[in-house]
């Protein structure tokens, strides 16, 4: 029964997604050749329609990856790929924790290794072909070595450690090991400012004196305790521009990519910052990070109690291991085939995401001119050839920001 149960949320999660990929296509092509009124002699013909195909060459990518990954997942549980795994690790390690991390591991590895060509071909065919790519083949390898570094650095341990939780904590240990997964994410949240990003990036502190007190000062506004202002060099992976702030407490600071400064004015970077600092202000982050580790919560106890139910292995096509343990197979499972049943929440979280985003815009034209955040916004879609004529039910189900028109018509509204 659950066989079917999977197959029928599988079949329609690919279905769904490339019904919308399909509507996404063509809706973008049907508008390719007229730029729409809104952005008229802001953003020129050649510069939309350079948009509407990269948008269209990301889209059609994409269906090939949900395909792949469909195929991938039947592979690892139907077709006895994760069985096969399993099977060969036990016959040749005898150390059970041992055993149970090579698993993972090894789970990891090979979906790594089928992802890589899509994420080599993303960086230097697609965003090569529209201008985006700035990374080399060598300095893509040496990213995708210290990602995979960084995984086994830190992901080793948290393996371990929930592994250890599950066999020798009772019943109660979904409560410990949620507690650890929580701890966890707050290190990493501290440690990714001053350790982790700049094994990847070179930070260097803003050397611009008026942007510099400009930016203060909104803090001071913002009631936002600031730490430090620091340029990335985000131009030598791509061309295109962002800003972010990261860390917590008294160690926040804010980031720039060089792109972002050599394209907007600092009236444009202060009300872009503005909006950062809106998230800030109505508290987004820690919401959505209250949301995440509650729906954590209920996950690793929905996977407590689905570890015990011999169907839960068998009708995805494995067979536990007798008289060993079998956490880490749980664990595996469960993490491949739960987003197989929450595709559906999708368009939820993507709503909620742009409620938010229209807050911090309300909240930017509150602390700076609407005018100097319409026409930063207006910049940054130009530069990173973001499409102006999304389809709106695409839009609805992934988009984590309103579409372009809706958004400056709003902040057009407050302005006036």
């Amino acid at each position: 029964m659950f066989t079917l149960l999977f197959i029928g949320f599988l079949l329609s999660d690919i279905a769904v997604r490339l019904w919308l990929a399909s509507r996404q296509i063509r809706h973008v092509m049907r508008h390719r050749n007229q730029v729409p009124v809104e952005f008229a002699g802001r953003i020129g013909l050649h510069s939309h329609q350079r948009a509407a195909d990269y948008t269209i060459a990301k889209t059609r990518f994409a269906m090939l990856e949900y395909c792949t990954e469909a195929v991938v997942l039947i592979g690892f549980t139907l077709l006895g790929g994760l069985q096969l795994l399993d099977k060969t690790l036990g016959d040749l390690i005898e150390h059970e924790m041992l055993r149970q991390l090579a698993l993972i591991g090894s789970v990891m590895l090979i979906t790594g290794s089928i992802g890589l060509p899509f994420a080599a071909w993303r960086k230097f065919r697609i965003e090569a072909r529209f201008g985006f790519n700035r990374m080399t083949p060598g300095l893509f390898l040496l990213d995708t070595f210290k990602t995979l570094v960084l995984a086994l650095a830190f992901g080793a341990p948290l393996a371990w450690g929930v592994l250890w939780v599950m066999h020798n904590t009772g019943t109660a240990w979904a409560w410990w090991a949620w507690g650890l997964w929580v701890v966890f994410n707050v290190l990493l949240l501290w440690l990714f400012p001053t350790v982790i990003a700049p094994l990847f990036n070179k930070f260097t502190p803003l050397n611009n004196p008026e942007m510099a007190d400009r930016i203060h000062a909104l803090a001071k506004r913002c009631n936002f305790c600031l730490k430090g202002l620091f340029v990335m060099d985000g131009s030598r992976r791509s061309a295109h521009g962002n800003a972010y702030f990261t860390g917590f407490g008294n160690n926040r600071r804010i980031v720039f990519f060089d792109t972002l400064l050599s394209r907007l004015n600092t009236d444009e970077i202060e009300a872009v910052l503005a909006h950062e600092l809106g998230h800030f202000s109505h508290k987004h982050i820690i919401k959505r990070m209250v949301i995440t580790f509650g729906m954590a919560l209920v996950f690793f106890h929905l996977l407590a109690w689905l570890s015990t139910q011999i169907w839960f292995y068998t009708d995805l096509g494995v067979l536990p291991q007798l008289g060993r343990p079998n956490d880490a197979l749980a664990l595996i499972l469960f993490f491949m085939v739960i987003p197989v049943f929450t595709f559906w929440a999708g368009p939820l979280v993507a709503f909620l995401s742009r409620r938010d985003e229209f807050q911090a815009d309300r909240y930017a034209a509150s602390q700076c001119s609407a005018d100097h955040l319409v026409s930063a916004l207006v910049k940054l879609y130009d530069d990173n050839a973001a499409t102006l004529t999304p389809d709106p039910l695409h839009s609805a189900y992934y988009d984590s920001h309103p579409p372009a028109a809706v958004r400056i018509q709003q902040l057009k509204i407050k302005q006036a």
